[in-house]
């Protein structure tokens, strides 16, 4: 679905957060709407080798080597560090990036870096990631990054040697979706249950062809690692990308990042003009309450797909006839059945990690639950990044997860993308972090149930998808 790109503000008019980024850092516009926008962040990982070999072709160099980023995150192996990968393959990935980040004197962290981890957990973690700024990624979820108030986005190998050699792109506008969440969140209830809320109500295709700002009460009192976790998923109802203004919570984030500027103050003031200006007008608006939104988890085989924890699975026969077919073929190879309790349905594994879910305020959240607690299910735990794994140590969450019986690994995508064997056997159903249930993502036949942090620790203490909320009474 391909839709007309909204006309552009007037001049004089309030503008929304993405007007002001977009014609920012637009240099020509055609009459077709298409813009050339600067990048000013360019992030490259494992999977960039075919631009690179592009650029190697035609003996053409990195236009701006200074902003573009090597990250090692997609194909490392999270066990083992420290001696060779072995698995040829893959080995060769992390050489190429190695070697071509070496070529083009582009700043790498890589595989032995101690500041290495998922690309979209270093950016915001070293200061990379600034309100105001543009930013993509042969990623899809590099949506993540708009949390800080920047225009960033996912793109094709293509357009990842377009930047590599101009540090510019084409684009269409994007039209604007304001989503208003307010309220307050109950207990054990987070930004992924709000996301997930929000997807279901969207569905996949919901967002296509607009950038999201979310606002409201409820966004603005999130931790800058609760607002990556909502971006992050806005991909998944078919979003560009989303966004949330920056505010004193961004601010005090940033401040004293390795990358953040030295004129930090100076920095403050032009930020603090980037939210959307009163009156400003957006394509479309919806509004959600936060009090009304529970601990939710995924049932199907993508993210729109999903219910509150003490909800049913739904009748096919009784929904929209076209949706009957996705709904039947959903349940079919989840083998569930319709009408079923959601806390009926057993696990086998749990995983706790990805881009979505992995920083240090979610291995919090699961350790509260887990703590004093065995898991009756097999999992593993892969922090972040190499800092939020240092980090977690030297607060003893690695002890709560070890000894509830879960595999306390390295940094990398892992099991999210089925990555060195982090996968699921065929048939195997999971509770995870992660951001995509799509069939076979975490392995061929493998089944995932999508939710937060606390929620899959749940999961693992009981041995069924289960309502955390109970579980954390008395706890704080």
């Amino acid at each position: 679905m391909t839709l007309a790109p909204p006309p552009m503000p007037p001049a004089g008019a309030p503008r929304s957060l993405i007007d002001k980024l977009f014609d920012s850092h637009s240099i020509v516009t055609l009459e077709d709407g298409q813009a050339l926008l600067w990048i000013d962040r360019h992030f490259v990982h494992e999977g960039s080798h075919h631009a690179f070999a592009r650029l190697a072709a035609t003996n053409t160099a990195v236009s701006r080597p200074h902003l573009t980023f090597g990250v090692a995150d997609h194909y490392v192996p999270t066990r083992g560090r420290g001696c060779p990968i072995a698995d040829a393959g893959i080995a060769r990935m992390v050489a190429q990036l190695e070697q071509n980040t070496a070529r083009h004197n582009i700043l790498l962290f890589g595989l032995d870096d101690p500041r290495q981890g998922i690309v979209h957990v270093v950016g915001p973690e070293q200061g990379l990631t600034l309100p105001g700024l543009t930013i993509v990624c042969g990623d899809s979820h590099t949506s993540t990054h708009g949390a800080f108030g920047a225009l960033a986005f996912g793109i094709g190998a293509s357009e990842v040697a377009h930047v590599l050699t101009t540090q510019t792109l084409w684009q269409q506008r994007p039209r604007r979706l304001l989503v208003r969440v307010d309220g307050p969140l109950g207990m054990g209830i987070g930004a992924k249950d709000i996301a997930l809320t929000i997807i279901a109500r969207l569905g996949a295709d919901g967002g296509v062809g607009h950038a999201i700002e979310y606002a409201g009460s409820t966004i603005t009192a999130l931790s800058m690692e609760g607002r990556m976790t909502l971006c992050n998923l806005s991909i998944e109802c078919g979003a560009r990308c989303g966004m949330v203004a920056p505010d004193e919570t961004t601010f005090a984030y940033l401040r004293g990042r390795p990358f953040a500027p030295d004129a930090f103050d100076a920095a403050v003031a032009d930020w603090r003009r980037l939210p959307s200006d009163p009156g400003c007008v957006h394509d479309r608006a919806i509004s959600l309450d936060a009090t009304e939104i529970a601990p939710i988890v995924t049932w199907g085989v993508t993210p729109e797909q999903a219910l509150p924890i003490m909800a049913r699975l739904p009748d096919p026969e009784a929904a929209d006839p076209a949706a009957r077919a996705q709904m039947r073929a959903a349940l079919d190879y989840m083998a569930l059945r319709p009408g079923q309790a959601l806390t009926d349905i057993a696990i086998d594994r749990v995983f706790i990690g990805s881009c979505t879910n992995a920083r240090i305020e979610d291995l919090r959240a699961a350790a509260a639950v887990l703590s004093g607690r065995r898991s009756v299910v097999p999992g593993m735990v892969s922090p972040g990044s190499s800092l939020v794994k240092q980090q977690a140590e030297q607060e003893g969450l690695d002890r709560v997860f070890i000894e509830a019986g879960l595999e306390w690994v390295a940094s990398g995508c892992s099991m999210c993308v089925g990555m060195n064997g982090d996968l699921l056997a065929p048939g195997e159903r999971a509770a995870s972090t992660t951001n995509r249930n799509f069939k076979g993502r975490q392995g061929p036949g493998s089944r995932t149930h999508l939710m937060s942090p606390a929620m899959v620790a749940a999961a693992a203490v009981t041995g069924h998808l289960t309502d955390v909320r109970p579980l954390l009474a008395g706890r704080g």
